[in-house]
């Protein structure tokens, strides 16, 4: 059975930092891609980042680039999501996420396995 589990998430202020995990079990990262999504009440899940596990290439959505890095621990099979600088705005619930196909890493409807997700959030 495939599982996800996300957790490190909690409440932060305005300008600091969180470290998500994201550990996989019943399945093996390195054949798929892991992206990062979340979804703030009454919006659409938005895409944050990913990461294709067998040649580490990472990408960032725009609205997070430079703030985020997305890292692998292959002997821990987990993910990370590591957020600086946190805004307002980034408050939301974070999701993991894997998929085997490496197009469209930005669209949600084509991942395969979700976790239960982890709320932050930046109060101001």
């Amino acid at each position: 059975q495939v599982q996800l589990v996300e957790s490190g998430g909690g409440l932060v202020q305005t300008g600091g930092s969180l470290r998500l995990s994201c550990a996989g079990s019943g399945l093996t990262f390195s054949n798929y891609v892991v992206g990062w999504f979340r979804q703030a009440p009454g919006k659409e899940r938005e895409y944050v980042g990913s990461i294709r596990w067998s040649v580490a290439y990472t990408n960032y959505a725009d609205s997070v680039k430079g703030r985020i890095t997305i890292s692998r621990d292959n002997a821990k099979n987990t993910v990370y999501l590591q957020m600086n600088k946190l805004k307002f705005e980034d408050t939301a619930v974070y999701y993991c996420a894997a998929r085997r196909t490496t197009t469209r890493e930005y669209d949600y409807r084509d991942y395969d396995y979700w976790g239960q997700g982890t709320q932050v959030t930046v109060s101001s």
